[in-house]
């Protein structure tokens, strides 16, 4: 019996990502992952509830859980910014 050695690839999964085309929608469902997490932080610390939040940000609440969804697409600057003003936060977009 003989033994096939493996070969080890060299491949990242970013690398592996980019070959399928799902790099960059991988990299905003993260950022916006991100973005959530911190928003719902800031409004646990704050005892908010989501529909105050809403109130806060003059929507509703059925808009801010499609905010804090990294999967909805539809999500704006001006809504992030809009969230992180209502938790006291500033929304920071820069180029790498």
């Amino acid at each position: 019996m003989t033994r096939k050695t493996g070969r080890i690839s060299q491949e990242t999964f970013d690398d592996f990502l980019a070959e399928q085309n799902l790099l960059a929608s991988a990299e905003e469902r993260a950022l916006k992952e991100i973005i959530a997490e911190q928003i719902v932080e800031a409004m646990e610390q704050q005892k908010l509830t989501k529909t105050a939040m809403a109130q806060r940000m003059n929507t509703s609440r059925r808009q801010l859980d499609r905010l804090l969804d990294p999967g909805t697409e539809s999500v704006t600057l001006a809504t992030l910014q809009r969230a992180a003003q209502a938790v006291g936060r500033r929304l920071q977009v820069s180029l790498a």
